[in-house]
């Protein structure tokens, strides 16, 4: 089902129907996407960070509100319930300095530099130094009632904490025990640094949903995987040596706060209440089930050789990016070269993060951000110690095969999705995984490395048909059109593309939007397009603007594509399928009737990661390369295909322009592979128009929601008498199923006779013989 379609209310509406009426009130926890850059939404006409970074997870709370909204207006009374959502800080603070601050990072660590406990202290002794009062505010509350009964969307969280004066971050993280209904992203849950400090407490009966879950396998995979570079090197190694100095300056004033970490680290004790601090620097990135419960190794207890450890290793790495040529090697094998050179053990590597996080709590850190550098080298210090399976290390000493400027990269890169995910499905009894282009299924289980109970795809049911599904695999020339290497900068096949376009901005209204398979590939054929006089015949008829790996030049591109489709101008929003724009942006109603789908969207074939993942596949999972490249493009153009159809009073025409869509069609979710006829497969381009300008001329047709009724939209009676014809035919079905078993009774009587008479005549025969 596409989004729009009622999926998420459908599945919170189950969820709660069922909290409710069991007395046990499993909790729910909905994960859903959420974004980090400065995108927009078309409902707003202002840029606004809260309305794109986080559209997901805020239209799945204004789903729950509406939806307990109905249940006391159905019930009677109101229902002793809390719905709450969680995102970052950044998008949270109320704090008038901080949340000025445009980058996440910097917003946490002068967060964390307001709300530490040792600043709480320092401030209790007289000492004068800034807090943040709506952090101080919320010990003045009851820890289980800092917010109110009833379903917050961020928005309005944001509102009654600013009235309480209460930091609606942490209100929202302490609250999450006492709450009903959890909604936050997929990291929450899913990456180990953030997990175990959000998401350690809740209980094992939880309900866990992961929606709009499509690119699951990837979230799961980055959330264990890190990258080193030489910057980071240079600034890991000022870090260092920051803290060199810190330990000196403490040794001289604070000397006994060394000396009783010393202590616990000898006892190998951990203070639980440190390790749940919400100050906490960084959390161990190795799974639940992965860390070690020992005492940490002698040889980085005290702080001063623990940094001089870590110099060691910094050092080392800085001598491995100086390698000219590609490396490519296992964790033991990384690990191995290390000892021989350096000495350096497994075991005090694997501790690397938590010896940092204590480090750095004690000598009472508060620009944290200085060591984010730092932090990165300890986390891939314990990542490539803990895990010997499933992960590869790749160092790429320049950016591209063609440049001649050295740029490391050192890759640790995460093979095997299941290895993050595995804990989840360990922990809770009931996941659900859903997405509207979550396809082909058979796929997901094998990639994430479970069983599934149920295992089910549905169909859209639709008043009109209202969206038209497409492929074109040939121009008005008969020449086959795909953006493969071989043929893609033909001048037949750009020129055939240019018509296509040309002849959709006629007779698309309003907006439509155009998706490549890459960046370089859209720069390329633009600018053959721009020789060709293709892109002056396509600007008489609208504007055309351009996304960029930019936010915010994207950003601004949006929001001219939003007034050009409101005014009347019309707009073409030329896109890259892996973009951001492919992902977060809905085109409902006037911003896209007509979504061009120019070529298959595969993976980059050449990357050394991607190349790693599927001999991994192929050699663990027996997926072969070809099938999971083809699953892994055809889910991305599906969900570029989804980008149009908003809901059911929506429409819109879905185009695939290259001829191997032809040969994927079955790879196509299921709603869209439906509504694809055989008459509308294997289209030339005029084919296509001509399809195309009948399928406008009928959506030009009045349509009232009264229509929809007792099709695509079901009141109380309808749903009554489906129900009533379910239960006539599960009747009649028994009845079948008896007859066919008297029958079967009857005849088996019938044959044991039958045998009796037979040995009968059989001894008759014997005897007349004697």
């Amino acid at each position: 089902m596409p989004s729009g379609t009622g999926k998420t209310v459908s599945l919170l509406s189950l969820i709660v129907a069922y909290q409710q009426y069991y007395p046990e009130h499993r909790k729910l926890i909905y994960c859903s996407r959420e974004y980090l850059l400065h995108e927009i939404r078309f409902e707003y006409i202002k840029f606004d960070s809260m309305s794109g970074t986080m559209s997901e997870i805020e239209k799945a709370l204004a789903e729950l509100k509406a939806l307990m909204k109905y249940r006391a207006e159905q019930l009677g009374y109101e229902e002793e319930f809390r719905g709450l959502g969680l995102t970052s800080r950044k998008n949270l603070c109320l704090h008038p300095t901080v949340k000025r601050e445009k980058s996440g990072a910097i917003v946490d660590a002068k967060c964390r530099s307001l709300t530490a406990r040792f600043v709480k202290e320092k401030k209790n002794r007289g000492e004068n130094v800034p807090v943040c009062i709506y952090h101080d505010n919320l010990e003045l509350k009851e820890p289980h009632n800092l917010v109110d009964p009833g379903v917050y969307t961020l928005d309005s969280l944001m509102r009654y904490c600013e009235q309480e004066k209460i930091c609606p971050y942490f209100a929202s993280r302490r609250m999450m025990s006492f709450c009903n209904v959890i909604i936050y992203s997929y990291h929450y849950l899913l990456d180990p640094k953030i997990a175990e400090r959000v998401s350690k407490e809740l209980s094992k009966d939880c309900i866990v949903v992961f929606d709009e879950a499509h690119n699951i396998d990837n979230v799961c995979i980055e959330s264990l995987s890190t990258d080193i570079t030489n910057d980071s090197l240079r600034k890991a190694t000022r870090g260092a040596q920051n803290l060199e100095t810190k330990i000196s300056e403490m040794k001289e004033k604070d000397k006994e706060k060394l000396v009783d970490e010393y202590a616990k680290l000898v006892e190998g004790l951990k203070d639980a209440s440190e390790a749940q601090a919400e100050d906490a620097f960084m959390s161990n990135p190795a799974l639940p089930d992965d860390l070690l419960t020992e005492a940490v190794p002698g040889n980085i207890r005290r702080a001063e050789h623990f940094v001089a450890f870590l110099k060691r290793f910094i050092e080392y790495l800085k001598t491995r990016m100086k390698v000219r040529q590609v490396i490519s090697e296992t964790p033991p094998s990384f690990l191995a070269h290390l000892k021989e050179y350096t000495f350096i053990e497994k075991k005090p590597l694997r501790f690397c993060a938590e010896r940092l996080s204590s480090l750095v709590r004690t000598l009472e850190l508060t620009n944290i951000e200085d060591y984010q550098p730092l932090q990165e080298v300890a986390t891939f210090a314990t990542l490539v110690a803990t895990y010997e399976k499933g992960f590869l290390l790749i160092l790429e000493p320049y950016e591209s095969d063609t440049a001649e400027v050295p740029n490391p990269v050192l890759h640790f890169t995460c093979l095997d999705a299941a290895i993050a995910i595995k804990p989840v499905f360990d922990r809770f009894s009931s996941v659900i995984i859903t997405s509207g282009t979550i396809s082909p299924l058979e796929m997901y289980p094998k990639i994430l490395g479970f069983s599934t109970v149920v295992q089910e795809s549905y169909s859209m049911t639709l008043a009109r048909r209202s969206f038209l599904p497409m492929i074109v695999t040939r121009g008005s020339d008969q020449v086959a059109i795909s953006s493969g290497f071989q043929v893609r900068n033909e001048p037949s096949v750009v020129r055939n593309y240019g018509h296509l376009l040309t002849e959709f901005s006629k007779l698309t209204p309003d907006g439509m939007v155009v998706f490549f398979p890459s960046y370089l590939y859209m720069e390329s054929i633009i600018s053959m397009w721009q020789g060709m006089g293709i892109l002056d015949e396509v600007w008489k008829y609208k504007l055309i603007l351009v996304e960029t790996p930019d936010a915010q030049e994207t950003s601004l591109a949006l929001e001219t594509y939003r007034t050009a489709c409101c005014n009347g101008r019309g707009a073409i929003l030329l896109c890259v399928a892996r973009g951001k724009v492919s992902e977060g942006i809905d085109f409902d109603h006037q911003y896209g009737r007509t979504v061009l789908c120019i070529g298959v969207p595969f993976q980059y074939t050449e990357s050394r990661i991607l190349k790693a993942r599927l001999e991994f596949l192929r050699e663990t999972y027996r997926i072969r390369e070809n099938d999971f490249l083809s699953f892994d493009a055809m889910r991305h153009a599906a969900q570029c295909l989804g980008r149009v159809l908003r809901g059911k009073d929506d429409y819109g025409i879905m185009v695939l322009a290259d001829r191997r869509f032809l040969k994927k069609r079955n790879q196509l979710p299921r709603w869209i592979n439906q509504a694809l006829l055989d008459s509308e497969v294997n289209l030339s381009t005029d084919m296509a128009f001509g399809i195309a300008k009948k399928f406008l001329r009928n959506m030009a047709q009045p349509f009232k929601p009264s229509d929809q009724e007792g099709i695509s939209t079901w009141s109380l009676e309808d749903l009554e008498k489906f129900k009533e014809k379910e239960e006539e035919e599960a009747i009649r079905e028994l009845m079948i199923a008896e007859e066919k078993t008297k029958d079967n009774l009857l005849n088996q009587k019938d044959q044991e006779m039958t045998d009796i008479l037979d040995d009968d005549e059989l001894e008759a025969s014997m005897m007349d013989l004697e």
